[in-house]
């Protein structure tokens, strides 16, 4: 899952981007909001985190609510800010916000509330994904295989669910990096290669032998078995 986080204070961005990080989200950050158009307009991105106040933007985070809301009426938005009056509330959500909280937040609510508008997402696939006998559940992050809890890393859950949400459809190296990293990651080539690698020995442990596919030039796929 990839998150976008627009605000114009680098200390609480930083710690939004490292929590979300640390639980296996890939986390873009933008300043202002031309910067997060830029963004919005060459990837894609599975929730948005936005500021109202954007020092240095031609627009504050209302209208780059509604500017993004015009282009992808799908995509979730949480606007979070320090502006917390009822009017501030009722302009957020009618401006097309799906969630609106005021600073300051603890950052287990903010998980929170990002894995509630990820259920609730159109782009959402099923609550619990299932391919064969392996099981996901990105509320809980807990994965089984024949009742057996199988031990992720937050890197590994995030390739794993990927390629569970695409199940049957190749996925290439790139796109994997897309989604499980974010856009300034500049780390060895074959880092999707070593992930799998990880992911395969843990799933064999549990006997899900050959679920993930090497398409050899094209990517991985997971296999859908009747």
């Amino acid at each position: 899952m990839r998150i976008l986080v627009v605000d114009d204070e680098p200390k609480l961005t930083s710690i939004i981007q490292r929590s979300l990080t640390e639980v296996g989200y890939a986390v873009d950050v933008a300043h202002t909001s031309d910067a997060a158009l830029e963004q919005v307009d060459v990837e894609s991105y599975d929730l948005l985190i936005l500021d109202v106040m954007l020092n240095g933007s031609p627009m504050d985070g209302y209208e780059l609510c509604a500017e993004v809301r015009r282009s992808d009426p799908d995509v979730p938005i949480l606007m979070l800010t320090a502006m917390g009056t009822i009017a501030n509330r009722v302009t957020g959500l009618d401006g097309g916000a799906d969630d609106y909280v005021v600073k300051p937040i603890h950052v287990l609510e903010l998980l929170a509330r990002v894995r509630a508008l990820l259920r609730r997402s159109p782009k959402a696939d099923h609550p619990v994904l299932t391919v064969g006998e392996v099981a996901l559940d990105p509320a809980s992050r807990e994965v089984t295989c024949r009742g057996q809890d199988i031990e992720l890393t937050a890197k590994e859950f995030a390739v794993l669910e990927y390629l569970m949400r695409n199940a049957g459809r190749v996925v290439s190296t790139s796109e994997l990096i897309d989604h499980a990293w974010d856009s300034n990651y500049e780390g060895y080539s074959n880092v999707v290669q070593t992930y799998v690698r990880y992911l395969r020995r843990k799933l064999d442990a549990v006997g899900a032998s050959d679920v993930i596919q090497t398409r050899r030039g094209a990517g991985y796929v997971m296999e859908v078995h009747s």
